[in-house]
């Protein structure tokens, strides 16, 4: 739905006067003791949140945690405008400038005619903004997930022409690297089977990749779906007047089973 843009306009200046206002010598305390360093946990914690929200199609929490992390966008700024690094104004210019920039196929006379090519050019403009000696992997976030890391690492190297075009090339990878994982479990190395494990993990996040998949999403998902199930294993045996820890594993797969038969969605029971 559109908006009025000068509303918005008065509205973040609101915001930033409010972020302002806190970290005064009259304001928060805990806010004025704030640093930008102190803020990076709740910068993490704040993305996995607005993330959680939107996986769940929930507009209403959406709409406040993102709420939450424009907050701690306009007060890391604020801090740094208090030490004359920057404010937020450079924040908006700079990002509106390298937005202009690298969509000549909007903003210019280039042309892109698909998602691929965007990605390319973009990558392609990018490599020219940065120091042209750099690797092109040196700017890969090491703070990131693994799963979200890995499939990024992918995604740039694609991007590059360093993948796989056919999908039985990558599920036959996967099958190589569980062979590899097999003989290292054998040969009971400890560090050779941690090496194994992280190389079959990064290879089935390709799969995810190729397949058109968030592997990052599709564990989140998945781990939603184990404990659910559990919960619902943890229910029976309470029915049961059984409790955890206490009951062999043969009993718990029975119930596990039935309960996986009856939670499965329509596409699995196909």
């Amino acid at each position: 739905m559109p908006h009025d843009r000068s509303q918005i306009s008065d509205d973040f200046a609101k915001l930033c006067e409010i972020v302002a206002k806190l970290r005064a010598p009259d304001g928060c305390p805990w806010d004025r003791e704030q640093t930008n360093q102190s803020l990076v946990p709740a910068l993490i914690e704040e993305v996995y949140e607005a993330a959680e929200a939107a996986r769940a199609h929930d507009d209403a929490h959406f709409r406040e945690e993102l709420g939450d992390l424009l907050l701690l966008v306009v007060m890391h700024a604020q801090i740094a405008c208090e030490t004359g690094r920057f404010g937020i104004e450079e924040v908006i210019e700079h990002v509106s400038d390298k937005l202009i920039r690298r969509h000549p196929h909007v903003f210019g006379t280039s042309e892109a005619r698909d998602a691929g090519a965007v990605l390319k050019q973009w990558e392609a403009i990018k490599r020219e903004e940065k120091n042209a000696d750099s690797h092109f992997l040196a700017n890969l976030p090491k703070a990131l997930p693994a799963l979200v890391r890995a499939q990024k690492a992918q995604s740039k190297a694609a991007r590059v022409n360093f993948d796989w075009t056919a999908l039985p090339d990558v599920i036959a990878k996967v099958e190589e690297e569980l062979d590899e994982t097999k003989d290292a479990i054998s040969s009971q190395h400890q560090e050779h089977v941690e090496d194994e494990i992280g190389d079959l993990l990064f290879a089935v996040v390709n799969l995810a990749r190729k397949c058109k998949i968030d592997a990052e999403t599709a564990l989140q998902c998945a781990t939603d779906k184990f404990v659910a199930r559990f919960n619902r294993l943890e229910d029976e045996l309470k029915t049961r007047g059984r409790k955890l820890g206490e009951v062999e594993l043969a009993e718990l797969d029975a119930i596990w089973d039935k309960i996986k038969k009856t939670s499965k969605p329509k596409a699995e029971r196909l």
